[in-house]
């Protein structure tokens, strides 16, 4: 027996405001909480240095983010202000995931559950901390999802108009909901709905997502396609610093949260499987998973999946349908459990200070990359200002995070705006024509040899105690010499896809 079989609209359960909201308002306390600690996050800081050179794309990503890092930084300078849109992201996902088991035939206990389980999720938690595609993307996804769950309760084609309003939105923040319809077309082609794709209202709104594409696009053509080859970086990011594709399953899994959602997960993939309607979004979720799988990318690009599998499950447990034996995965002991394991991963709850003082402590994983940019940028400012002709040297990192810090805290320091060759910093900036040395700052100097008459490490970059740190003890490198033009030079520095 399916968990739906499109119930006629009056069959819609009332929504439960006051639980729902609560768990949303319980969600904010801890993203308000930890929004200004710590610092930026490396990805936010290129957003920012992009949104000072805005395009219609950029190599790695389409021109969303850094155009709201923009706008969020001309209201205010901090970390918190910038985080505004993911934290409400993070909240309206929750919010959104309860509508779904609500459209799904669920009352206040399955929509209860369902915004519980999402607020337990380490990858919704962690997703609310940073401006990332990786927060706004899912949520985008979440929203299109419930558009979708809504048409088949209700067959009402304008909300299919509207689910191509809102992946050309997606779109412009990643292109990997391309993957979510194209790998739903399949699912519905074997196993139906066929009526969906029947509808005109559909391909309307695939035509809304695609001529709103168009400026993206060409962008991306007269620049060579550079966002064809992120796959291939992306992917040897990934196994050299996720563990590949023999973690991706589990990590995905996890990162739904243990153990509450990551048992409503595959419980509610198992519901979506079984299901008549919905058993196309349960093959959408094992197709993505495997294209995902098979090219080496992240755990999370399958986040979006999360809520339906959440919701379907959350229903079912509302109905009294699985089995007694793991119902108290869902009691409140489980749920406070998941909040307590999560929190230190996925916040900065601790004190930067305890970090230092205590390594073991559980962290946030990406605790080193917002941590010690400013301290850092001061120290490569010091070695700048020393420098025997600072007036003719230019400053070229290795990678885009430490491009943006200089760019973002350099600046009063008396440091020249940054290039870097890697990703889609390359594009940003180029040195200028007039100086003749570098100030490198990386571990690997090498593309730079062949190219100056000398290249001589000349210390590195300290971040005194503000650890852990990614930018603490980053060689430098003075470059003199230059033996060409930038013009010629600097296309062979580039290497936007590592």
């Amino acid at each position: 027996m399916g968990v739906m079989t499109a119930p006629a609209p009056a069959v819609l359960r009332p929504l439960a405001v006051k639980p729902v909201a609560i768990v949303t308002a319980l969600t904010a306390i801890p993203l308000l909480l930890t929004a200004n600690r710590y610092g930026y996050f490396g990805d936010e800081l290129y957003f920012l240095a992009a949104g000072r050179h805005l395009a219609w794309g950029y190599v790695d990503q389409p021109p969303l983010l850094p155009l709201l890092a923009k706008a969020m930084d001309a209201l205010g300078h901090s970390p918190f202000v910038l985080r505004i849109p993911a934290m409400l992201a993070v909240l309206a996902g929750v919010f959104l995931t309860a509508l779904i088991a609500r459209e799904l035939g669920g009352g206040a206990r399955a929509q209860t559950l369902a915004a519980a389980t999402s607020a337990v999720s380490a990858e919704t938690l962690a997703g609310g901390h940073y401006l990332a595609t990786s927060t706004v993307d899912p949520f985008l996804w979440t929203l299109v999802l419930w558009l979708l769950v809504r048409w088949l309760r209700t067959r009402a084609d304008s909300l299919l108009v509207w689910t191509g309003v809102v992946t050309a939105v997606a779109l412009y923040t990643k292109f990997l909901i391309g993957g979510f319809w194209l790998a739903a077309g399949v699912a519905l082609l074997a196993c139906g709905p066929r009526e969906l794709l029947r509808r005109p209202a559909l391909w309307l709104g695939a035509a809304i997502a695609v001529v709103a594409l168009v400026p993206t696009l060409l962008w991306q053509a007269t620049h060579g396609w550079p966002q064809l080859g992120m796959g291939a970086a992306i992917s040897a990011e990934v196994g050299s610093t996720w563990g590949g594709r023999l973690t991706f399953v589990p990590t995905a899994v996890l990162a739904a949260g243990f153990p509450v959602g990551a048992v409503l997960l595959l419980y509610g993939l198992w519901r979506l499987l079984r299901s008549r309607e919905l058993r196309f979004l349960g093959w959408t979720t094992v197709l993505l998973t495997l294209v995902f799988l098979a090219v080496n990318g992240r755990f999370y690009y399958v986040a979006g999946m999360y809520p339906v599998c959440w919701a379907v499950a959350a229903v079912a447990l509302e109905r009294g349908e699985p089995a007694r034996w793991w119902r108290w995965v869902t009691t409140w002991p489980c749920y406070a459990l998941s909040a307590v394991l999560v929190l230190p991963i996925a916040l900065p709850v601790w004190p930067r200070e305890w970090l230092t003082e205590h390594p073991s402590l559980p962290a946030p994983v990406f605790a080193f990359a917002e941590i010690g940019w400013p301290e850092g940028t001061r120290s490569v400012a010091g070695a700048f200002a020393r420098l025997p002709e600072p007036d003719r040297t230019a400053v070229v990192t290795e990678t885009y995070w430490e491009a943006s810090a200089l760019d973002r805290y350099g600046r009063d320091l008396g440091l020249p705006e940054p290039a870097s060759g890697n990703r889609g910093y390359a594009t940003l900036v180029v040195p200028p024509e007039n100086t003749t040395d570098v100030l490198f700052v990386g571990k690997d100097p090498r593309p730079l040899l062949g190219h100056f008459a000398e290249v001589r490490p000349i210390g590195e970059v300290d971040t005194g105690a503000a650890m852990p740190s990614q930018f603490d003890g980053v060689p430098l490198w003075l470059a003199t010499g230059r033996a060409e033009p930038w013009s010629e030079l600097w296309p062979k520095l580039v290497n936007t896809h590592t």
